[in-house]
């Protein structure tokens, strides 16, 4: 009990409110070959794609920000956002099944480069939207081109932070650490709408129960063909020419006699040919 009516007045006052957003957060996923499949390339250059396919691991990084952040404002409306074929729309189930409300589907046959990519995911997220805020991964384990996340936010006119460990979304500005090279961070000050792009520190994703999983099977999925956005036709391109598995050579040399001479060819090794070694 509060022993005068100004303690009760002080405890109303002083109570934390949160503050309730309306945002629309996007989330660009990738649908990719699981890195413990055995991944096998065709006489046509094209991967055997009979082997098991997952969402692209730091776009679960993504998808975790993004529902956490829907957690924290109140109100938002999470969408996944891919391109690819038929079978990525398992990559979306997956999406929503960790916390995303509805998802898009760009649906293209071909090879996309990065350009084309993130051409087809502006015009989606511009056609549904506007955006508040765009997550994405750092990169892609499959294509590892690093270019997705900046050509979306030149498109889409937004700030573009990479690998970033570290978010925080205050006064309408959102806050991120990004790691850089040799451990260094970087801390930035982006204004909304922006692009970020999740690093593998940034959280640690909270992976579906099977209610969830059954909960994403009744949530919308829309499918549009990449034609019916009318990208307009790139300037440049990145074709792929030739596929190949790369092939490992190892030459192993015997090394004989003491132990002492084992150990300074060891060195000499280090020194002079591996040159790992001063």
């Amino acid at each position: 009990m509060f022993s005068t009516f100004r303690d009760f007045v002080m405890k109303v006052v002083l109570k934390p409110t949160r503050q309730v957003m309306d945002l629309k957060i996007y989330v660009c996923v990738k649908h990719v070959p699981d890195t413990a499949a055995t991944i096998r390339v065709g006489t046509d250059g094209r991967i055997d794609e009979d082997i098991t396919f997952i969402m692209n691991p730091y776009d679960e990084n993504a998808v975790e920000e993004a529902v956490r952040l829907k957690k924290q404002v109140g109100e938002a409306d999470v969408v996944a956002v891919t391109l690819g074929n038929d079978t990525a729309e398992a990559t979306l189930r997956s999406a929503m099944a960790m916390g995303a409300d509805r998802a898009i589907l760009v649906r293209s046959a071909g090879r996309p480069d990065g350009i084309t990519t993130a051409g087809a995911l502006c015009a989606a997220i511009r056609r549904d939207g506007p955006a508040d805020l765009v997550f994405t991964g750092r990169e892609s384990i499959d294509a590892e081109g690093f270019q997705t996340m900046f050509r979306l936010g030149a498109c889409l006119d937004m700030p573009v932070a990479s690998n970033v460990v570290a978010f925080a979304l205050e006064k309408g500005m959102v806050r991120v650490t990004c790691e850089m090279e040799a451990g260094d961070r970087e801390d930035l000050e982006l204004p909304m709408p922006c692009v970020v792009g999740a690093g593998k520190d940034l959280n640690q994703p909270a992976y579906p129960k099977l209610p969830d999983i059954l909960r994403a099977r009744k949530k919308p999925v829309t499918v549009v063909d990449q034609d019916q956005l009318q990208v307009p036709p790139s300037t440049s391109r990145v074709e792929m020419v030739r596929l190949e598995t790369t092939a490992e050579e190892r030459h192993p040399k015997p090394l004989e006699g003491s132990a002492d001479k084992i150990a300074d060819a060891i060195v000499r090794i280090l020194r002079d040919e591996a040159k790992v070694l001063e």
